[in-house]
């Protein structure tokens, strides 16, 4: 073909592409690019195979983005091989070669190492988030039973160990999972240390592009509950709860949304705000709320996309609506990725959202600029709580309370984000266990900074675990489980167990008229069980805080440290009971010997309806 003039790069997709080409020069750990949607990350893609010395495979999961990937790299003038049975091609004798997933999959043979090129040396994977979990600190199954991308890495590895993998995505999170990498370039940790994807090289955020114009602002519109006259106009999804898999279950939503009389007006508002609009995306909850939606769209101007849509049917539906000859395109759960269509400028929410992240991808799908377009309606019927440009926290969330907090560390001053509460600006609770920031050896290597929120002490070597911990990180002894702790303190006669059902804080004064404070833990069938605590000198603050503070409350870690009993009773918000105490009969007093917080064993808690135990 004749040599085109080469895309030019925007400065983000120029750092990208160093900071990749930097991790590889130092290993060969499976790294991640984050760029939003719209952000142009297949020029990033095709800048990388052009730079790369031996031969590339870029892999997607559906055949528009294979074909788009492939189409910025000739761009440059250089030719590349297609390897997609939807796109007619299976091609794989060129350096650079750009596949489906699942085309590639059935057809290993065809990529062994080439006469010419050998092996190959670099793996990109576009939308990335999508790799199911399997694999492990770089590492993947080797079997029948893996993914098709697993399998796929494992088949390249065998004929070069030393393959370098890069995923990109606008959404490094996965429901049920969490982060798919484990380090971040900024000097925190996110996933799991065993994450596939070791570190993510490069972010940019979603903010910064709209600001810079890379990107239509997105002008979000939180429809009313209820209008004047008292009638409901928007879903109640806010008693649901997701699955084990981090879904909601379609019967759950059904429930909610099948037959609900606000969906008429609804639809109406819909068309209505659509007046000046181009193109309209909806997001339906299920297929049946999605059938009814339809049903109140003008006929001739809107379809309808779900996961059992036709492949020729769904592409000409979308070339329809890519062309404009359609003005609404509904759709469950299949349109949210790898979906490209500038021309829209309204995004209808029928449907919760998961995660923040989820909430992006929809709505990313209107960000992309077009002649014309200076913004995108995002019209949200469904009530979400995410606020478009706040980061992932990577955990899922706790109730539907709890909002994004910061948290900075004590031992080494990093800013950790984690679910939590606030009460005004003051966060009051945080459900953080350790800290996310990574510190840099003499010799250049990071590792997690080791201060934890909340933890579990070894009674061998007195180190602090994680909550979940079987065995210490230090020692290696096996850590005693809660419910063995429970069982053996009911088996002694001179032993009492608290089912606490509340903490009572009390300022009150010793035989010697000194100033003390009191904690009475209440047990549910009347019991209690005292422990009193002096806060006049440094040294005595410093004890309260190891022996009571930095277990009680509820956000560990932070610098609140009162002087006086009056100060901890006007604090009391801050602090949290335990789930059960244990006391000793020492002599003639009781002895509080152990205290357990987030209990989640067999046996009955104080607020749980019925006994397990």
């Amino acid at each position: 073909m004749s040599r085109m003039s080469a895309p030019s790069l925007r400065p983000y997709q120029h750092q990208a592409v160093d900071n990749v080409i930097a991790h590889f020069r130092r290993g060969d750990d499976p790294a991640v690019v984050v760029l939003p949607t719209g952000s142009g990350k297949s020029l990033v893609i095709a800048e990388l195979a052009r730079l790369a010395r031996g031969r590339v495979l870029v892999l997607a999961h559906v055949r528009e983005l294979v074909e788009q990937n492939h189409a910025k790299y000739r761009a440059y003038g250089l030719e590349a091989d297609l390897f997609s049975a939807g796109l007619g091609r299976k091609e794989s004798e060129r350096q650079v070669v750009f596949g489906s997933v699942q085309s590639v999959v059935r057809s290993l043979e065809r990529f062994e190492a080439h006469e010419a090129w050998g092996a190959f040396t670099l793996l990109v994977i576009d939308e990335c988030h999508r790799i199911p979990p399997g694999a492990s600190a770089g590492k993947v199954r080797d079997d029948k039973g893996a993914s098709s991308y697993h399998q796929v890495i494992a088949h390249l590895r065998r004929h070069n160990p030393r393959l370098k993998v890069l995923g990109l995505t606008a959404t490094p999170y996965r429901l049920g999972q969490g982060f798919i990498y484990h380090r971040h370039h900024h000097g925190m940790v996110r996933g799991d240390a065993d994450c596939f994807f070791q570190d993510c090289v490069f972010e940019q955020p979603l903010r910064l592009m709209v600001k810079q114009g890379y990107l239509a602002p997105p002008r979000r519109v939180d429809a009313a509950l209820y209008a004047e006259d008292g009638e409901q106009t928007r879903y109640d999804f806010s008693r649901l709860s997701p699955g084990r898999g981090g879904g909601f279950e379609e019967a759950e939503l059904n429930r909610v949304v099948q037959g609900h009389r606000a969906t008429p007006g609804i639809i109406a508002e819909v068309v209505e705000q659509a007046r000046e609009r181009r193109g309209v995306m909806i997001f339906a909850a299920t297929v049946a709320h999605a059938r009814e939606i339809m049903g109140y769209l003008p006929a001739q101007q809107a379809a309808l996309i779900v996961g059992a849509t036709p492949g020729r049917e769904r592409e000409a539906l979308i070339e329809d609506f890519k062309a404009q000859r359609l003005k609404y395109l509904v759709n469950v759960a299949v349109l949210t990725t790898g979906f490209d269509a500038p021309h829209v400028d309204l995004i209808a929410i029928l449907r919760p959202t998961e995660s923040v992240s989820l909430y992006q991808q929809i709505v990313g799908r209107g960000l992309r600029l077009a002649p014309g377009k200076q913004d995108c309606l995002i019209l949200d019927y469904a009530g979400n709580p995410w606020d478009l440009y706040a980061p992932e926290v990577g955990e899922p969330r706790p109730d539907s309370d709890a909002e994004p907090v910061q948290v900075e560390c004590p031992a080494c001053g990093h800013a950790n984000l984690f679910w939590g509460k606030r009460d005004g600006e003051l966060v009051i609770e945080h459900y953080g266990r350790r800290c996310q920031g990574l510190l840099e050896d003499t010799d250049g290597r990071r590792r997690q900074c080791d201060f934890r929120f909340r933890f579990k002490v070894c009674d061998q070597c007195g180190a602090e675990n994680d909550i979940a911990a079987r065995a210490c990180h230090q020692c290696d002894e096996r850590l005693v489980d809660p419910d063995d702790k429970l069982k053996a303190a009911l088996r002694l006669k001179e032993a009492k167990v608290l089912r606490v059902s509340g903490m009572q804080l009390q300022a009150v004064t010793n035989g010697r008229g000194l100033p003390r404070l009191k904690v009475t833990y209440h047990d549910e069938d009347g019991a209690t069980l005292d422990e009193w605590f002096a806060l006049e000198t440094a040294a005595q603050r410093r004890a309260f805080t190891l022996a009571f503070l930095r277990h009680h409350l509820r956000a560990p870690g932070s610098d609140w440290r009162p002087d006086s009993p009056e100060a901890v009773i006007a604090g009391e918000r801050r602090l949290k009971a335990p789930d059960f105490v244990i006391g000793r009969k020492v002599g003639h007093h009781w002895q509080i010997r152990d205290k357990l917080f987030d209990y989640a064993g067999r046996y009955r808690k104080a607020d749980d309806a019925a006994d397990n135990g």
